[in-house]
């Protein structure tokens, strides 16, 4: 399993609750794009609209530009692939709970490109300075500098 491209500031800006493994509808080009590593989900969200899941705001950069079409848009909104019970219930957390939907990372699995979705809360600027300061205190027992 062999990941193509990560959310890096989701750990740190979302609380992760939950996981979701979803497909991508991919057109071709967009597939090779991705296994290149042509892509990026930084900065990216997922959206119910409609009772559709969209991946909105990745980039997939062309994998030949000048063989892709002159109308492809490499942040278009791209469809997920969920089943009606996944769908509803992501439906119902995201509007009772307050959560959000992010993607995580977009990986290999039995040679189909998949989407990791989580279920996230946003951090307060507190929380993300207590991760900080034990990311910090990890650092230092492993470097064998633990404070007195």
């Amino acid at each position: 399993m062999s990941e193509y491209a990560t959310n890096p500031k989701a750990g740190f800006d979302y609380e992760i609750l939950e996981t979701l493994e979803a497909g991508l509808v991919l057109k071709g080009y967009e597939a090779k794009a991705i296994k290149t590593g042509k892509a990026s989900i930084k900065g990216s969200y997922v959206k119910i609209l409609n009772g559709i899941p969209q991946l909105i705001g990745a980039i997939i950069a062309p994998y030949q530009p000048k063989n892709t079409p002159e109308t492809y848009d490499p942040q278009q909104t791209r469809k997920i692939l969920l089943s009606k019970k996944e769908i509803a219930t992501l439906v119902g957390l995201s509007q009772s709970q307050g959560l959000t939907l992010i993607p995580l990372k977009l990986y290999d699995h039995h040679r189909k490109i998949k989407l990791l979705i989580g279920i996230a809360r946003g951090k307060k600027k507190y929380d993300k300075r207590e991760s900080i300061r034990k990311k910090d205190v990890a650092r230092r027992e492993q470097r064998g500098l633990t404070e007195d």
